[in-house]
């Protein structure tokens, strides 16, 4: 299954589609709203959040686990940082490990002061690269100790994030090096909305896998695609996300959309975002699809 889907990194068309839990101890209605629509049978694999924006949420393991026992398709679990301590971040890799749960995708998290629990203070041992290097520690079949394991652990398939902007290209190019070196074969770009951006990216990325080479280490870039349908998302975004640029013709066109109804900003919308998935796609077929749980829109966006 996780072979299957490296493969598909690698050499063919791979797409995920991200998953949202909710603020209840149920899973299964998104579960069952994918199985409605058909989804799995448009995408490789999915992924599951981890408590984002620092908001309690269902276990993204646990829901890997629901996704890839319905589906029968790897499912990469975020794990964050911020809510776990080392002893914590191996003990939940340990239980995954067993329950087949073995694509990771490393966070540092959202900063704890945003959350919406009164007081919560964040772990941050480290960065995302201290994940990164725990996965490499049980590949090798030792804790982060350096304590051999009574049975070496089914090997782990780590992912990294990086941003789709910056006002300097090399610090994301320093950024993707770092995710390499650290082991990531897969990086998930934060959204992108225009095809200079995707070039740029991808040129990013392989100048910092010539870089790893001597350490025989790259990673394939798989470009964020998160469809805009309302004049604000895109004024949220454009303003308030550090790391992703919404185009100004995007806004533009949004805007004299929205002056017209709800029905004429989604048309528009829409029909920008599909076009956009389209032409990456012919570019770079390596995409990760994020709806926020609006998987009627995902379904029309890869159909």
């Amino acid at each position: 299954m996780f072979d299957e889907l490296i493969n598909k990194l690698n050499n063919c068309t791979y797409i995920t589609l991200e998953t949202t839990p909710s603020h209840s101890p149920v899973f299964s209605p998104i579960v069952e709203t994918i199985a409605e629509l058909g989804l799995d049978k448009l995408v490789d694999g999915f992924t599951t959040t981890d408590n984002p924006l620092a908001k309690l949420k269902y276990n993204s393991l646990f829901a890997a686990k629901m996704l890839q026992d319905r589906f029968h398709k790897p499912v990469i679990a975020t794990m964050s940082m911020r809510d776990r301590n080392k002893i914590a971040l191996q003990s939940d890799l340990l239980g995954a490990n067993e329950a087949d749960i073995r694509a990771i995708l490393a966070l540092t998290g959202d900063p704890a002061t945003i959350s919406d629990q009164p007081h919560t203070k964040g772990v941050f041992e480290s960065d995302s690269s201290l994940l990164l290097d725990i996965i490499s520690c049980f590949n090798s079949g030792i804790n982060y100790a350096g304590k051999p394991f009574t049975h070496k652990p089914k090997e782990i398939y780590p992912f990294a994030v990086v941003n789709s902007y910056a006002k300097n290209p090399k610090t994301l190019q320093k950024k993707m090096l770092k995710k390499i070196k650290h082991g990531a074969l897969g990086i998930i770009t934060q959204p992108v909305y225009d095809l200079q951006s995707a070039k740029l990216l991808l040129e990013l990325k392989e100048a910092a896998n010539s870089e790893c080479q001597n350490e025989n280490k790259s990673a394939e870039l798989i470009l964020g695609v998160f469809p805009i349908t309302k004049l604000r998302t895109a004024q949220f975004l454009s303003a308030h996300v550090p790391g992703i640029n919404v185009p100004d013709d995007w806004l533009e066109a949004l805007r004299a959309a929205n002056e017209k109804g709800a029905d004429e900003e989604y048309r528009v919308g829409f029909e920008l975002s599909k076009k956009l998935f389209l032409e990456l796609k012919a570019l770079h077929p390596k995409l990760h699809l994020m709806t926020a749980n609006q998987f009627q829109l995902a379904k029309d966006i890869l159909s």
